[in-house]
């Protein structure tokens, strides 16, 4: 056990007593009636692990993992999370130190609450971009510019918001951009106190990479700003001004029909993530566990697959190891920690989740994840089949 949580969900259960309803919701939420998130969840809880015996796992496990030219010490990071200080004031640098610590990768979000190079600054040997393309194709150059200065080389394009997604919660809480706080968000922020004193000593949550760009705006508020930006304009021929445009590793995120991983790798993009925005967008989007074999075959054994979308646990991370994924990715279980647990959640989470990938693989009787091809027929998804 790392510090005094036993489990991912303990922490969600913290988080959820400790935040005002709004912002819990808006972290927790899904498109819809959260179908997408819940599938995401529910793959992993069918897929199995069988165990191997008489494998000999006394010792040290070997966690890491090489990908985009590095070596890591476990193979798993930090999705980029936009607005994540909606959960705490600090959660971006936090996270990002303990990315570094852990010797995980942090991916930057462009709607993050705290600067790019600010997040460099605080993991300059372990993060990443993500780039979101807005209306302004002015403001794109310039954030793949400042990616480019602040020491950047592995850039995320997140291409599956072309729409805003529809999120239920967030509409009866009344929680959009711009904000609109009413009696019941008032009463809200009341009843939780730590919250409110910690927002109140920092300042509401601002999406520091855009307040240049909103201040050459005639916009009345960067809320309003953000929300002029929204657009749906990203296509393979953008795709490809940006690949002409980015010297460093390039992977395209979002991705879940085999076809587009096939497209971007034969546009020069360096790897995809599948991903289906954490069940934020689209209610009827598959579980990205079952998408997944798929798009491997699709790309074949040597193109960079990333993995997100529901994972809650060491065994989940093996799981979608064994699966195909080269390397997977988080959000919530981190806001959760920061959430449950301020700046000592964002350290005792790693910890939390590598014992637990440790624990997996010593019960399947994998000592390096390097090795794990051999162990792929442990993993069993639905309907019995091994991948």
């Amino acid at each position: 056990m790392a510090g005094s949580w036993a489990s991912i969900d303990d922490l969600r259960l913290a988080a959820r007593r400790r935040l005002p309803r709004f912002a819990f919701d808006f972290i927790d939420g899904g498109a819809g009636d959260g179908a997408c998130l819940a599938r995401n969840v529910e793959a992993y809880r069918r897929a199995t692990l069988t165990p191997r015996v008489l494998r000999n796992v006394d010792g040290d496990l070997d966690t890491s993992m090489q990908l985009f030219g590095k070596s890591w010490t476990v193979p798993f990071g930090v999705a980029p999370i936009g607005m994540a200080g909606i959960a705490w004031p600090g959660i971006d640098g936090w996270l990002a130190a303990a990315a570094e610590r852990a010797g995980a990768p942090y991916t930057a979000s462009t709607p993050a609450t705290d600067t790019l190079e600010a997040l460099r600054a605080a993991a300059p040997t372990s993060s990443w971009f993500q780039l979101y393309v807005g209306r302004e194709q002015w403001i794109v150059d310039d954030l793949i510019a400042r990616a480019k200065s602040a020491g950047y080389d592995t850039m995320f394009v997140t291409a599956d918001v072309p729409k805003p997604g529809k999120r239920r919660r967030d509409i009866r809480n009344r929680f959009m951009l711009p904000l609109r706080p009413g009696a019941r968000m008032a009463f809200d922020v009341a009843t939780h106190p730590a919250w409110s004193m910690a927002i109140a000593r920092a300042g509401s949550p601002r999406f520091q990479n855009f307040e240049r760009y909103a201040q050459a705006s005639s916009a009345s508020s960067l809320a309003e700003f953000m929300a002029s930006q929204t657009s749906g304009r990203l296509d393979w021929s953008l795709f490809d001004d940006i690949r002409a445009a980015w010297p460093g590793k390039l992977i395209l995120k979002g991705v879940c029909a085999p076809r587009d991983a096939v497209m971007a790798a034969e546009r020069g993009a360096d790897g995809v993530v599948v991903s289906n925005h954490g069940g934020r967008q689209l209610a009827s989007a598959p579980a990205t566990l079952d998408a997944l074999g798929a798009v491997r075959d699709a790309v074949g054994p040597d193109f960079a697959v990333l993995l997100d979308g529901g994972i809650r646990c060491g065994e989940d991370i093996l799981k979608g190891l064994l699966a195909g994924a080269d390397f997977v990715l988080m959000g919530r279980p981190f806001v959760y920690a920061v959430g449950a647990a301020g700046e000592a959640g964002a350290g005792q989470v790693f910890d939390l989740l590598r014992a637990e990938l440790v624990n997996a693989m010593g019960q399947i009787g994998l000592r390096a994840l390097a090795d794990r091809a051999a162990f792929a027929d442990c993993l069993r998804l639905e309907g019995g089949s091994a991948r």
